[in-house]
């Protein structure tokens, strides 16, 4: 029987859409925007973006949030554990965030992948330079 919080977190599924109406960037909510891109239910995206602020917030003020403080985070949420951990590894595996030393940390490898992936399409496929217009 495998547990939720050791589940892998190598990898998430992420809504991509082309309308340029549906850019993240032209929401009034960017960041919740975001979230509804990876998670499908409302709730679960409101509890995403609370667990990133929270995650956020901790680290700048140089306390980082530990592992060790889940009962914390899920009376914070108010979700059960499963859910958070569920939650926690699509985040994890989207490269939103990244756990080191057994502190939750904001992670750039959601961008870089992002980048990658738009840099191979511009040359690789539609043959353009290197610039992205």
């Amino acid at each position: 029987m495998s547990i939720v919080k050791n589940a892998p977190k190598t990898a998430t599924t992420i809504v991509i859409r082309s309308e340029s109406s549906a850019r993240v960037s032209s929401s009034r909510d960017p960041y919740y925007s975001l979230m509804r891109r990876l998670f499908q239910e409302d709730a679960t995206a409101i509890r995403g973006q609370k667990f990133l602020n929270l995650v956020e917030s901790r680290q700048k003020e140089g306390n980082p949030l530990r592992t060790e403080e889940w009962q914390m985070v899920l009376e914070y949420l108010d979700v059960n554990r499963a859910s958070f951990y569920s939650m926690r590894n699509k985040l994890t595996g989207a490269g939103l965030i990244s756990i080191k030393n057994q502190k939750y940390h904001l992670s750039g490898q959601f961008s870089k992948d992002l980048m990658d992936m738009a840099r191979w399409w511009w040359t690789a496929i539609l043959e353009n330079n290197e610039e992205l217009d």
